[in-house]
């Protein structure tokens, strides 16, 4: 029987991750272990090891990537690799996407916000209304709207943070998600946040519903898993239309993804099936 370990939030966390484990549990059986990322311990153990209720690492961001180093060195056999996971964590990562010709939301980047920095994002976007996040982020933590006449958030000021235009079908008609394993479609949700919020996340009242995806979301998803660093056993993908029309990639989330598996056809079984698969690899 395949051993698998799921990284879990450190004690204090606030947010309640047992009903999440318990659905993982039953999921891939009791032969499914949990440790703190933070404080794992030996891992060499686990046939197969993911970081899918690691909540928090972004606020622990140089702890973080010195557990990754250790990981690495340790050759442990995480079901997203180590050099993806690392390339993951920073929201930089959008603009190696850009690059390779993904169209991803409109961003930029600066290593130390200021007033400065959002004239020149509304300039360059042509709009008034900026979304700004932490480069390190997870959960819309450090994430604001600045409407032209709003100062900047005292906890994110002179931070490193990416700045976006607020994009209006978030609004409208909301965030689409797409979740494949290993390179597989499996199912999709759109999010939509509150009235009156940006944010999709259900802390903040965002709902979810289930879709069929139109092609343009299946297109963008497809290449922007392809130019991932490697294929993800797992993969999330975050986008929203734009005015054209045509889908822009939010976010690309290959280490602690929710993967509603409630709204999965199969339940999960393909996500199993996949883990399993991985773990006669490694075997």
């Amino acid at each position: 029987m395949s051993k698998i370990c799921i990284l879990t939030p450190d004690p204090d966390y606030e947010e309640n991750w047992h009903p999440v484990a318990d659905l993982y549990r039953t999921l891939l059986g009791e032969d499914c272990a949990f440790r703190t990322w933070s404080d794992a311990g030996d891992l060499s153990s686990y046939d197969l090891i993911l970081p899918l209720i690691a909540w928090g690492y972004q606020r622990e961001p140089v702890r973080w990537f010195k557990a990754l180093d250790a990981w690495e060195a340790a050759d442990l056999p995480f079901a997203n690799p180590i050099a993806t996971l690392r390339w993951n964590t920073d929201k930089d990562y959008l603009f190696d996407l850009e690059a390779a010709g993904i169209a991803i939301v409109p961003s930029r980047e600066t290593h130390s916000l200021c007033a400065d920095d959002l004239m020149t994002a509304r300039a360059a976007f042509d709009v008034t209304t900026l979304v700004i996040k932490p480069s390190i982020s997870g959960g819309a933590d450090g994430t604001y709207l600045l409407g032209p006449s709003d100062m900047i958030p005292f906890d994110v000021l002179e931070k490193e943070m990416l700045i976006q235009p607020l994009m209006p079908a978030i609004a409208s008609e909301g965030e689409f998600s797409l979740f494949y394993f290993s390179g597989v479609f499996s199912h999709a949700i759109l999010k939509k946040p509150a009235q009156g919020d940006f944010r999709v996340q259900e802390q903040f009242g965002g709902r979810e519903t289930e879709i069929t995806p139109p092609e343009g979301a299946y297109a963008l998803a497809i290449a922007a898993i392809a130019a991932a660093p490697a294929l993800p056993l797992y993969a999330r993908v975050d986008m929203v239309c734009g005015n054209d029309k045509a889908f822009y990639l939010m976010e690309l989330e290959l280490i602690e993804p929710s993967l509603f598996f409630s709204f999965a056809p199969d339940g999960g079984a393909a996500f199993a099936k996949s883990l399993r698969d991985k773990t006669l690899y490694h075997q």
